[in-house]
């Protein structure tokens, strides 16, 4: 499972898009009244043109980067394995239940569906509503085999491994600094529990938490950190080489330092070379060629930087199609620690 994308670069199909993503309430999670207003009357007629134009700059031949590249990991897998294999969206046409329906046609007698929210780490307007979603089709479809989900893998170490294969042949590139951009969120998504806590996490300004535990277990922030922290261990980076930040903000309160901002300020810092990556992200989409590799990298050139290059996602890349492949050999051997408790 991804995010899913407009049927077509048209404005009518990226507002119908985008209506559909941001009136999603684990997304922007105001009343449903208040949130109509918001999209319907504010943000989607006057971003779907604009947005439009960007999916432009990125669309191939083929259609969405996201789609296409989400189908090549998809027939990388299914070389791999012989259990079929199918891919489902949270927004979009591609559904869950025609995913469904496909495995029942190839698999008849199916007991259990295995899903991949592709995304490393938790948030409940990502990886959250992707599981629910499923699960609402699931339910209403009336499916008799067993639904279940593999948890967020940020820090399971095939999934580090296969970021670990991505990054190195790029470490030989000359650069002065690694930056790991995350997709941001609004801090309160992440305390919903404890709301106290937002402050603090605020205050926090990129650093690490200073205890994990059971109230921060399921932390967007904890985990990105987390993985960039394992990540460069892997590769022997020292921590003063690499830092984070957060992109795609929507308003106030999301979580900092911000990318365009760290972008404008590194060049004054000596940073002139630079490296950047952007795990929340499996696959290359709008977030990552667009407002990263295009007009990431003019923020940064224009602010006096020199080099910028984007590492890509792991997208169809051996080391992560291995990943894939290898989780499933471990479910099959009967180890279940890798899935979500229901």
């Amino acid at each position: 499972m991804n995010l899913g994308s407009p049927e077509s670069t048209e404005v009518k199909d990226v507002k119908r898009y985008l209506d559909e993503f941001l009136m999603d309430p684990r997304v922007i999670d105001y009343p449903w009244l208040s949130r109509l207003l918001l999209v319907k009357g504010i943000i989607t007629p006057f971003r779907a043109a604009k947005s439009a134009k960007a999916y432009k700059t990125i669309w191939t031949s083929e259609g969405s980067p996201l789609i296409v590249i989400t189908r090549q990991l998809q027939l990388a897998l299914q070389q791999q394995i012989s259990e079929p294999v199918e891919i489902a969206m949270r927004y979009g046409s591609l559904t869950p239940d025609k995913a469904f329906n496909a495995l029942l046609k190839k698999e008849p007698g199916l007991e259990e569906v295995i899903a991949v929210p592709l995304y490393p780490h938790y948030a409940m307007s990502s990886y959250e509503t992707a599981v629910e979603h499923a699960r609402g089709a699931h339910k209403s479809g009336k499916y008799t085999f067993k639904l279940q989900f593999v948890k967020p893998f940020y820090d399971d170490a095939l999934y580090l491994a296969a970021l670990a294969d991505r990054v190195s042949p790029y470490l030989s590139w000359t650069h002065d600094h690694i930056l790991f951009s995350y997709h941001g969120i609004p801090a309160r998504h992440i305390h919903r529990d404890d709301p106290k806590a937002v402050k603090t996490c605020l205050a926090l300004n990129g650093t690490e938490c200073v205890t994990v535990n059971p109230t921060n277990k399921n932390c967007y922030r904890r985990q990105v950190i987390t993985t960039a922290k394992m990540l460069m261990q892997r590769l022997n980076v020292p921590p003063d080489k690499y830092s984070i930040s957060f992109q795609s903000r929507l308003g106030k309160g999301w979580l900092e330092p911000f990318t365009d901002k760290r972008l404008e300020e590194m060049p004054a810092e000596g940073i002139k070379k630079l490296l950047i990556l952007c795990p929340a992200f499996v696959s290359d989409c709008l977030e990552t060629l667009e407002e990263i590799e295009e007009r990431g990298k003019e923020i940064f050139t224009k602010a006096g930087g020199e080099s910028f290059k984007m590492i890509p996602c792991l997208n169809d890349h051996p080391s992560w199609v291995a990943a894939l492949k290898g989780w499933i050999e471990q479910l099959k051997n009967g180890n279940k620690e890798m899935l979500l408790i229901q």
